[in-house]
């Protein structure tokens, strides 16, 4: 299989990719292979949209457990326990410019100095007339584990997640419909829209509404449960008490 590697410390796993039978071509590949943490696999999914991943932890930054080694996951790649998880993407809108995300799209504050003052709207319909606080988040499931469960204290398994960070005012978070579309107004700001880790940022001023909703990309990720596994997440830090990651 011809294949792209990204990541950090690639010098260390090229020999024994090579020797699994990958053909490394930065040119004509039918997978990316990502060596490193989360962000190395948002990274790629944002830099080869739509081409098959199999994100493997790199053992330097993010140490795997004893069942989920290089060597393990790549016999496991070529077994017919292989699986294959298709994630839905998030679309943020402002002015014609758009950001994709695995994980989450945030309206932030752009001055740090100052909350955000923002009106929301799902599917037409007014749901908060005025929210004060660091601004709105949409989750996917995947990412329901990630910003949305810092923000709420929860997960879900279905749906998308609108979460409001911070708030002056008492608002419930929400799990929608796949098909939900979110519109939010600033009405003091500016605020900023990103997405997972992407650099590239939206300056929303004030007045500016931007849309968010499920979109119809997927990426096409490989033995998912494997990258994600507790096990592995917990050594990524060991100072901590165990916290199950669920997908």
């Amino acid at each position: 299989m011809r294949i792209r590697i990204v990541g950090k410390n690639l010098s260390e796993i090229r020999p024994i990719l090579y020797r699994y039978g990958f053909i490394e071509d930065d040119r004509d590949f039918e997978m990316v292979i990502t060596h490193g943490g989360d962000g190395a696999l948002l990274g790629a999914e944002r830099d080869f949209p739509g081409i098959p991943k199999l994100p493997i932890r790199d053992a330097a930054t993010a140490r795997p457990c004893k069942k989920h080694s290089l060597l393990d996951r790549l016999e496991h790649f070529r077994s017919e326990a292989r699986t294959t998880t298709e994630l839905p993407k998030l679309l943020g809108e402002f002015n014609g410019e758009t950001l994709l995300a695995l994980n989450d799209i945030s309206l932030h504050s752009a001055d740090l100095a100052s909350a955000l003052r923002y009106r929301v709207r799902i599917d037409g319909e007014l749901y908060a007339d005025e929210v004060v606080g660091d601004g709105v988040v949409l989750s996917s499931v995947h990412g329901s584990t990630a910003y949305y469960r810092s923000i709420t204290h929860s997960m879900f398994r279905v749906g998308i997640g609108l979460s409001f960070n911070n708030s002056t005012e008492e608002i419930s978070h929400l799990v929608l419909k796949e098909t939900s579309k979110i519109e939010v107004e600033v009405l003091r700001g500016p605020g900023i829209l990103v997405a997972d880790n992407d650099p590239h940022r939206i300056i929303v001023p004030e007045g500016g509404v931007i849309s968010l909703f499920q979109s119809d990309s997927r990426a096409i990720i490989y033995d998912l449960a494997e990258f994600m596994c507790p096990m592995c997440r917990m050594i990524r830090h060991p100072h901590k008490h165990p916290v199950p990651f669920v997908q």
